[in-house]
């Protein structure tokens, strides 16, 4: 089985803020393949489907951000997942808006989600896929702000095509693409 996290924050507020593309990118995936969220009792809400004969889980984490790592080590456990099959979608301020970048491992680069789930997990050998977002300023004050705000009206044509590109690398992910494949294509 593989297993795909979406990132975000549970609640209303956070919305279709930057912070969750990672919730958006996965509810944008789950509506391509007509997929369910149901409540879990491993921290997350989730949808099974199966593509071409590959089972594949889809995860919402119900912890907030800097606990999602809960949720990925309960839900491994309880299906006896290995963290070489899941994939994490999170968001990157340190790549432009509307860039998507596969990473097969690496640190948490400052981001508290992918903090937890190192953490939680033990390993950093886990493939994740980056959207851009794009980096405000250093102050951090600004940069919260920043990341659970909306995006503009001129910033959401562009979401809307990076979300676009996210559900095809998915499928070719779930398809068996190799990473450096993966990589070259959509890397930009």
């Amino acid at each position: 089985m593989k297993f795909i996290f979406g990132l975000g924050n549970i609640g209303s507020e956070y919305d279709q803020t930057r912070h969750n593309i990672g919730f958006m990118a996965l509810d944008e995936f789950a509506q391509a393949n007509n997929a369910t969220f149901s409540p879990s009792k491993q921290f997350a809400t989730t949808a099974k489907i199966n593509i071409a004969g590959e089972p594949v889980m889809l995860v919402k984490p119900t912890t907030y951000m800097n606990d999602s790592g809960k949720a990925v080590r309960a839900i491994l456990d309880y299906y006896q997942g290995d963290i070489a099959d899941i994939l994490v979608l999170v968001d990157d301020m340190d790549m432009s808006l509307g860039k998507l970048r596969f990473r097969a491992k690496g640190s948490a680069g400052g981001h508290n989600g992918l903090k937890s789930i190192i953490a939680h997990t033990s390993s950093q050998s886990f493939l994740r896929l980056k959207f851009g977002l794009g980096h405000p300023d250093h102050e951090q004050r600004v940069v919260i702000n920043y990341v659970l705000g909306h995006f503009s009206k001129v910033e959401t044509q562009v979401v809307d095509d990076m979300l676009d590109r996210s559900t095809q690398a998915i499928s070719d992910w779930i398809a068996g693409a190799a990473t450096t494949e993966l990589s070259n294509k959509y890397n930009g």
